[in-house]
């Protein structure tokens, strides 16, 4: 039998300092982060985790959420700040920059422009390629690969988009909108489904998120031809992002029930301007749909009034009677002016960006309040006079709703703007399961702001202007907005494609 003896007195100190000596190394030998985030108040809608904790990045990822101290190349002192994950913003006209920067301000990491959709996947994605200040990506459009797939309409289609090449005119672009417009009053032949369904496969492979169905804006597509889509995508597993295609009750039953029947998964966008004073049962029969098991998700924006083209379907004959509105509620987007008979006239044939003023705000604030709907700008491209939803949805819903109205608890409105809208896009682009979150392992996509003064300051009197309590965000574990002021030449934005990507 082995015997030992007990240890000696002396052996036992030498035991305790070698201890101690471990315990301290960690201290002394501490490994340094990219950036840490000290002393924060941690928001994770996921997790739950609402506690101040010290947030350590290396490269894209978060890779420490502790109480300890950490040690970083930069240190950022977020004490009496919220760090939250990067506001996911599904509904983003403005793919420019300088769209970017009003977006990054406003607490935004990722913009995505999945209501219209672009025609080219590779065009789109290979303009943006290491020039993006935000996270960028895509559906593929509905509008225009209907018109390119018309026999009559498919070569002035091609040679338009041909002509762009990889700094566009803006009168190449011009051309290159009007024809793939040129289908929208044109019913698609049935023989040339084929051809649309498979231009739709392209722009799937080359990374769309889905496929964006504004049908609102092509009136001559018929409820078969859109039903064929929705069989692809629920064959497929491919989301659909539809503005429905009138204001009616009806139009929502239209894409739930092809839903249901195909299995499509099914995303509407801007539920508040697609129903005006149906919106409450516009929201029970989405939530209606949700629990018999139907793949729907939903969205507002908190702001009473649209923006769109005035040359667009919308304003044809009789929509002073389905809007409910006349000319005095349309202000345009380049004067400010609000419209007459006569301007509307005008401009109408001239063409341009109006805004309708045509929503009450208890609509708006029923909207945002229910439980399964998510937030999203609906952001319109930079121009002066633009809507201020370009500039400050996100401050405003945080800021006015959640904070002064306390319409919901914060962690609440967070889920709103981060999980919900990452989790819509998961299963088509698993890059979505490491954003909207603030976990090990997830991306460094973080938004750190002050719950005190956070608010959009934008209006629909001037020129867009910067929301306010953002004091920085980072895209990817780079700072675009750092002390509350944009970073000059900070590009880190990747793209978001979806699983069927072929590079």
């Amino acid at each position: 039998m082995l015997r030992t003896s007990p240890p000696s007195p002396r052996r036992v100190g030498c035991r305790a300092l070698a201890c101690l000596f471990f315990i301290a190394l960690p201290l002394s030998a501490q490994e340094t982060y990219d950036v840490v985030v000290r002393g924060g108040r941690v928001m994770d809608p996921e997790t739950g985790l609402d506690a101040v904790r010290n947030v350590g990045i290396r490269g894209q990822t978060v890779v420490a959420i502790s109480e300890n101290e950490l040690r970083g190349e930069t240190v950022i002192d977020a004490e009496g700040l919220v760090v939250a994950p990067g506001f996911i913003d599904l509904h983003a006209h403005g793919q420019s920059n300088r769209s970017n920067e009003f977006q990054a301000m406003d607490g935004v990491t990722t913009a995505l422009e999945l209501e219209s959709g672009v025609p080219s996947l590779a065009r789109f994605l290979g303009g943006r390629t290491g020039d993006a200040i935000l996270n960028y990506g895509a559906s593929i459009s509905l509008g225009v690969t209907r018109t390119a797939a018309m026999p009559k309409f498919a070569e002035e289609v091609r040679e338009a988009f041909a002509e762009l090449g990889s700094e566009p005119s803006d009168e190449a672009v011009a051309r290159a909108a009007r024809a793939g417009s040129l289908g929208n009053y044109s019913e698609l032949p049935k023989e040339s489904y084929g051809t649309l369904h498979d231009l739709i496969r392209q722009g799937m492979a080359e990374g769309a998120l889905g496929i964006g169905m504004a049908h609102q804006y092509y009136p001559g597509a018929s409820h078969d031809e859109i039903y064929r889509v929705f069989e692809l995508a629920g064959a497929e597993g491919w989301p659909i992002y539809t503005h429905v295609r009138s204001m009616r009750i009806s139009a929502i039953q239209e894409v739930l029930a092809n839903a249901t029947a195909t299995g499509a998964p099914l995303h509407i966008v801007h539920l508040n301007s697609s129903s005006l004073w149906n919106i409450e049962t516009n929201l029970d029969l989405v939530r209606g749909a949700q629990e018999a098991g139907v793949d729907v998700t939903t969205e507002v924006y908190p702001y009473t009034a649209a923006s769109t083209s005035l040359e667009s379907a919308i304003f044809d004959e009789g929509w002073q009677r389905r809007l409910q509105i006349s000319y005095g509620d349309l202000q345009w987007q380049d004067t400010g002016e609000r419209l007459t008979e006569e301007s509307f006239s005008r401009y109408r044939e001239e063409g341009g960006t109006v805004i309708i003023h045509m929503m009450r705000p208890e609509w708006i604030a029923m909207g945002l309040a229910a439980d399964n709907v998510m937030v999203a700008s609906d952001g319109m491209p930079y121009a002066p006079g633009a809507h201020p939803r370009s500039a400050g949805t996100f401050a405003r819903f945080l800021g006015r709703y959640v904070r002064d109205e306390g319409s919901m608890p914060l962690m609440k409105g967070l889920e709103k703007v981060t999980l919900m809208p990452a989790r819509r896009l998961e299963a088509v682009s698993p890059q979505m399961r490491r954003k909207g979150r603030v976990q090990i392992g997830s991306d460094a996509d973080l938004t750190i702001f002050d719950p005190d003064r956070i608010l959009d300051t934008a209006t629909f009197e001037d020129d867009l202007s910067y929301s306010q309590g953002v004091e920085h965000v980072l895209v990817n574990g780079v700072f675009v907005v750092r002390d509350g002021t944009l970073v000059e030449g900070a590009r880190p934005g990747r793209p978001v494609v979806g699983r069927n990507v072929v590079f």
